[in-house]
């Protein structure tokens, strides 16, 4: 096995190369008569088995040379290249954190009971790495009590150092970011600003990497929904933000329009109360100097006063936006590590499983849909024979005809 390629849609691109010997009695010689031991014959004039791979969807042969060795005992030897695509599902659940491995069903001819069962030597391969992909190991395995079912399972990995840096890295500085802005003064709109500003650079950032990110699939990467938290976290951080440089500014949740109505209300009521304290004082009094000398006083007192409510309420506003700046700074990191937390056991845990062998547990001919009556016509004939492609087994015909003509 040369190389194999990863890409969008799970399709598995590999480059076989696979030396062929099989035994056929009727090439043997007595080397007493003829005093060769070996042969170059031409390929396409001696029979070859025909190699296939039962889950691909598409697969081109050639042979690697147009010339094969035949030796006096029968054995002949050739070699062939094949360039097979399969489907192959890569659960990409803890995408990009990923190893999983991808099925080659390579076989010979089958046909029902009529076909080719191929005995394998070793297995070895070159170039294991493909862009971000890499080939750990190439295993033959065979499914149990089936002797007519190999297959090569590929074991594959992902390099996780390129999408951790392009996907994971930046949305877990983003989110720190966001967290740590909680510290900046809640009046002036800077914090604001910066919010805002982190909200639409990550939303620019998912636009910009929704074509890196695998697709969905059974096995829906772990990360997409890591990009959804991120989002949700990212907008509700930004309306507490708001709702704390509201209170902040004006002490309540109320519209403005409602606060300065009741501020109107309330320094008229002053006012007045501030007038009536000075007629009332210009009866008391009898002097015009000492009367106004007294109401500059009122007044400057009430102003003063005035000034130091506001001081104090605006100290009370900042001080109740501290408290809620505190409660949104200490809520959102239990969330990070409590998410953190669970994160990690959800990659840990095998959710999504990939069962490779699919197509054949849908066969055709295993379902038995075949032997209907209904397949069949009046000039149908049904040839029943093996040919044993194997170690030390010379081949045999098993010449049984079966007439299904009524």
């Amino acid at each position: 096995m040369r190389k194999s390629n990863f890409h969008k849609g799970y399709k598995t691109t590999a480059f076989l190369k696979p030396p062929h010997h099989h035994n056929d009695p009727d090439l043997t010689w007595n080397v007493t008569k003829y005093k060769f031991r070996e042969l170059m014959l031409p390929a396409d004039k001696i029979w070859t088995p025909q190699l296939s791979v039962d889950n691909a969807i598409n697969t081109e042969i050639k042979p690697l040379s147009s010339d094969l060795m035949v030796y006096n005992d029968g054995t002949v030897e050739h070699s062939v290249v094949m360039f097979t695509t399969v489907i192959c599902e890569i659960s990409l659940y803890t995408y990009p954190f990923v190893q999983d491995s991808c099925v080659v069903a390579l076989n010979g001819w089958q046909h029902r009971w009529c076909g080719l069962r191929v005995r394998f030597g070793n297995v070895s391969t070159t170039g294991s790495s493909h862009g971000e992909w890499k080939t750990i190991d190439v295993a033959l395995t065979q499914m149990r009590g089936r002797g007519d079912r190999n297959f090569l399972s590929v074991t594959v990995t992902i390099n996780p150092f390129g999408p951790t840096v392009t996907l994971i890295l930046p949305s877990i500085l983003i989110m720190i970011a966001d967290l740590i802005s909680f510290a900046l003064p809640s009046l002036g709109g800077e914090r604001n600003s910066f919010k805002v500003t982190l909200v639409l650079s990550f939303t620019m950032f998912l636009l910009i990497l929704t074509d890196h990110l695998p697709d969905d699939g059974r096995c829906s990467p772990l990360l997409r929904y890591h990009f959804c938290f991120c989002l949700v976290s990212l907008v509700v951080s930004m309306l507490l933000s708001m709702l704390s440089t509201r209170i902040a500014d004006d002490g309540s949740l109320v519209p403005s329009r409602c606060i300065k109505s009741r501020r109107e209300k309330k320094n008229r009521k002053d006012s007045l109360d501030h007038e009536r304290d000075a007629i009332s004082s210009v009866t008391v009094t009898k002097s015009a100097e000492s009367i106004l000398n007294d109401a500059a006083i009122k007044r400057i007192t009430a102003f003063v006063e005035n000034m130091e409510e506001e001081l104090r309420e605006k100290d009370a506003r900042q001080s109740l936006a501290n408290t809620v700046d505190k409660f949104c700074f200490w809520g959102f990191f239990i969330l990070y590590v409590i998410y953190s937390i669970c994160i990690i056991s959800y990659a840990q845990a095998d959710f999504c499983k990939v069962n490779n062998l699919e197509f054949w547990e849908t066969d055709f001919w295993e379902s038995g849909e075949y032997f209907n009556e209904s397949n069949y016509n009046d000039s149908y004939y049904y040839y029943d024979y093996y040919y044993w492609y194997d170690q030390g087994y010379y081949p045999s015909y098993l010449n049984q005809t079966q007439n299904y003509t009524e």
